[in-house]
């Protein structure tokens, strides 16, 4: 990566901070952005957590943690935290009018070279790229949970987003270590698309009582060796962030994306998952707790 970069991530939350990382680790100046002083400390602790765990493993070196650390640092101001920025991330809520109201604040202080990115789940590149004077440079660069340990960036183009864009989301995309795809821009993308789909199928069995919580995921995680369960899965993301992709694809595709009203109580109720402590499962100390799956009854 060149030198004398600046990355701006706009959202300190599980996804900003594991991009934040990701830059950090690569050698720019990061800028972490986020409304609440006291979640960007948060975020800096995890972070830093992060990379003394990769110390100790021996997979990072203790002068390239310490100049990451150094690296990093925060504002509670976005167009402040912008200005002179080689890129732009943000990760905002999946809200559309947040996003736009984020893309004009920064769009208004960026020099023209600046790429803007979005790390949407499934909203509209183009759409979020009208609130930019230059589309051409907006861009969906959609990370994966936990960042420091996923290695796919799926890069998305808008109707405007140019080539120049792309190769330059590629290079950086490679710079962090990680692999990428280039799509162009549909409902979902690929991988929300999927990801929902099937986590949507395994809430309705769940609530059909066709087999427990706990069955499902590891049903999943043997028989098709994914990493983890749908449900658990979607504890990780945030019910609340999957019932609004799932209503968007709905909107956009039809009813095979209907959610499974299961997945609405849920979110009524504020077990969006592992963030507050309670979705499918219970979670204790960040572990999840045994026979502690939703029923079907429930």
């Amino acid at each position: 990566m060149p030198e004398k970069q600046k990355v701006v991530v706009i959202g300190a939350g599980q996804m900003g901070l594991g991009i934040a990382h990701a830059f950090a680790l690569a050698g720019p100046e990061v800028v972490m952005v986020d409304v609440s002083q006291p979640v960007l400390d948060k975020a800096v602790a995890a972070i830093e957590a992060i990379i003394q765990g990769g110390v100790k493993l021996g997979k990072v070196p203790a002068d390239k943690a310490a100049a990451a650390i150094a690296a990093l640092a925060t504002s509670t101001s976005a167009a402040e935290a912008a200005k002179g920025a080689t890129l732009v991330i943000e990760t905002a809520t999946e809200k559309l009018d947040v996003k736009l109201k984020i893309m004009r604040e920064i769009d208004a202080v960026v020099g023209t070279d600046t790429v803007l990115a979005t790390n949407t789940s499934a909203l509209s590149i183009t759409e979020i790229a009208a609130a930019s004077a230059h589309p051409e440079r907006v861009v969906g660069m959609h990370f994966f949970n936990p960042v420091h340990k996923m290695k796919l960036v799926e890069i998305i183009r808008g109707l405007q987003t140019s080539e120049a864009t792309v190769e330059r989301l590629k290079e950086w995309s490679t710079a962090i270590g990680k692999t990428f795809i280039v799509v162009n821009e549909a409902p979902g993308f690929t991988t929300s698309r999927m990801s929902a789909m099937l986590g949507n199928e395994a809430m309705w069995m769940l609530s059909e009582g066709v087999a427990t919580a706990e069955d499902i995921d590891t049903a999943l995680r043997l028989a098709f060796n994914h990493p983890m369960g749908p449900l658990e899965l979607g504890d990780l993301t945030g019910w609340d962030t999957r019932y609004a992709v799932l209503q968007h694809l709905h909107q956009t595709l039809g009813e095979k994306f209907r959610p499974c009203p299961l997945i609405g109580k849920m979110v009524k109720a504020g077990r969006y998952g592992r963030k507050v402590g309670h979705g499918v499962y219970k979670y204790e100390n960040g572990e999840k707790v045994p026979g502690s799956g939703l029923r079907a009854h429930l």
